[in-house]
């Protein structure tokens, strides 16, 4: 069956690189098949402290197939890649929790895997079993944000982020996605989709009642905008402007990418997408790539769509080291999970991991940085992130903080001459009240 089609993939490239790899599912679908994913790490089936997360997702249209493939392709590059030593790959592996599943809708591929690439059409599998759009079935945060804007009850009544899940959200498709999600310290993720060439970014819902199109953009925006950059630039054919257009729309003019709310909009009573979702109720910067015009390509397509995203896949995830990231520890030196790190100037905070650890995907510039949890005073300090390679420069601040610089060089290639540049790793101590 085609279940144990993919388990076996996946398990050959298990035993390849077991001391990398790591088989495990997160739910299943609502026609009872198990949603396999795997994780690529130096340490597999543990959270390291100061690593961030990643994910890559693929077949919440389960009849655009592309994606999937491209993923498991992509674990067994990366396998093979770190086995023969390859100094990029292996720096990626240790330096980042990577998880990949490849398949969100395997009850929707196995309707358009029966009839192929030449019959399966538009919509043949798309939905779950029940006739659901699983990217499409996130509970709608967007209102709940913009009612409390508002209002203005930010931040006296609610949060700039993690916005809550309403009680009468139910969906068990969505809801092993979301406890996934909720689970794992993510910081970003991509989710590959099919029939385009084109990187989408949040919002994708309009926030003007009743407008279908309308560019509306996140406190975020600016690195959303770099993100899928870094993805479309980096893609064989996205910015060629030269490449045949898919459909009707050239994004290859707009370099590439596009606010998802002034292209289609999601604005369904009640459901959002899975970029806002992501993004709003948690600390994941989430994007979507169209990989290529056709949802079901030829097998024998298949080694010229994986050379036209290989290098796009590597690229976005090494994005997922820029930025700042550090510890919120106490006085005796133990980790402050739940702490809110807040960023001077952008309205949209995120929280510590477990181990009070956190990573803000920032672009270059200065910031000043604030922690704060409950039963501690906060504690600022001011950062620049730049461009170059070397140290960043830290500015000291006036409250006694624990301090430490650690940089990682991030090797990628760029068809621009803009270096990727160093984390600042900062450790931010916080007083007992």
């Amino acid at each position: 069956s085609l279940k144990l089609m993919l388990l076996l993939y996946l398990t050959v490239v298990n035993e390849m690189c077991p001391n990398i790899t790591r088989i495990y599912n997160i739910g299943k679908s609502h026609g009872g098949l198990k949603l396999y994913a795997i994780e690529i790490s130096d340490n597999p089936g543990e959270h390291e402290v100061g690593e961030p997360e990643f994910r890559y997702t693929a077949g919440s249209h389960g009849n655009e197939v592309l994606g999937r493939e491209l993923l498991l392709l992509l674990m067994q590059f990366m396998c093979l890649e770190y086995l023969s030593g390859n100094p990029r790959i292996r720096h990626l592996v240790e330096e980042t929790r990577i998880h990949l599943l490849p398949s969100v809708n395997p009850d929707g591929y196995e309707k358009a895997f029966e009839v192929g690439s030449e019959l399966s059409g538009w919509s043949l599998g798309r939905w779950s079993q029940d006739g659901i759009d699983i990217h499409h079935n996130f509970p709608d945060l967007n209102s709940v944000l913009w009612e409390g804007e508002a209002k203005k009850w930010i931040p006296r009544k609610m949060f700039n982020h993690h916005v809550a899940i309403p009680e009468w959200y139910q969906s068990k498709n969505t809801r092993s996605l979301i406890a996934w999600m909720e689970k794992m310290p993510f910081v970003l993720g991509g989710n590959l989709q099919g029939g385009e060439l084109v990187v989408t970014f949040p919002y994708d819902r309009t926030r003007s009642q009743g407008v279908t199109r309308e560019q509306t953009p996140t406190p975020d925006d600016h690195v959303f905008r770099w993100l899928a950059f870094s993805y479309a630039s980096t893609h064989r054919l996205m910015t060629d402007a030269n490449r045949r257009v898919c459909h009707t729309e050239d994004f290859a003019k707009e370099d590439g990418t596009i606010n998802g709310a002034s292209w289609h909009t999601i604005n369904f009573s009640l459901l959002a997408g899975m970029n806002d979702f992501s993004y709003l109720h948690t600390n994941c910067f989430e994007l979507s790539m169209y990989v290529g015009c056709d949802k079901f390509p030829h097998e024998s397509e298949l080694p010229e769509e994986w050379e036209n995203n290989r290098e796009s896949l590597l690229v976005f995830m090494e994005q997922v080291h820029r930025g700042i990231k550090g510890v919120v520890r106490d006085l005796q030196g133990r980790g402050i999970a739940n702490a809110i790190i807040s960023v001077e100037g952008i309205s949209h905070d995120i929280r510590t991991a477990l181990d009070g650890d956190y990573w803000r995907l920032l672009n270059p510039g200065e910031y000043r940085v604030t922690a704060r949890a409950e039963g501690y005073s906060l504690s600022s300090k001011k950062c620049e992130v730049g461009y170059e390679m070397g140290a960043t420069r830290i500015h000291p601040p006036s409250l006694p903080l624990i301090l430490s610089i650690n940089t990682a060089k991030i090797q990628a290639k760029v068809p621009f001459e803009l270096k990727f540049f160093f984390l600042n790793k900062v450790t931010l101590k916080l007083k007992d009240r």
